[in-house]
């Protein structure tokens, strides 16, 4: 298989070899694929919200990659953390809906019924409200909308 733009790594996967500089603290890698975290996308942005507005004003202010590691690193903790939370109280819930993105091409749409067992649970376990940032306040939030589908 041929990775286009990718002419000098020919498929297999490529690690930087290079050591994070000593001062910083280490920090794990998230460690999950794309449909759990789309899952906990709303909620990880609620949770880690100050830590992601510093690191966007992080990068605003220099554009240099390593200016940043610290509060990149403050972000990456917040998301796991969170993760770890949601996988702690609500894992049969959390399971079922990124499993449904998953087989549904990451549609949200198609996965109605589990985002609402998964809103429940997290809401039951610990007052945590799904919102979409942007949506009319006038009208209900779209994943609150009936008829659900699954």
């Amino acid at each position: 298989m041929v990775n286009p733009g990718y002419k000098y790594f020919k498929g297999e996967d490529w690690v930087d070899p290079t050591p994070p500089p000593a001062h910083l603290p280490t920090v794990d890698e998230v460690g999950t694929t794309g449909a759990p975290l789309k899952s906990a996308a709303f909620f990880i942005g609620t949770q880690c919200k100050e830590y992601n507005e510093d690191f966007m004003l992080c990068k605003d202010e220099n554009r240099n990659p390593e200016h940043c590691l610290l509060e990149g690193r403050k972000v990456t903790r917040c998301a796991i953390d969170a993760l770890q939370k949601i996988h702690s109280k609500c894992q049969v819930e959390f399971r079922a809906h990124w499993n449904c993105l998953d087989a549904k091409n990451q549609d949200f749409g198609r996965c109605r019924k589990p985002e609402k067992d998964l809103n429940d649970c997290l809401f039951a376990a610990f007052g945590w409200k799904k919102n979409v940032p942007g949506a009319p306040t006038n009208k209900p939030q779209i994943h609150e909308r009936i008829p659900l589908t699954s």
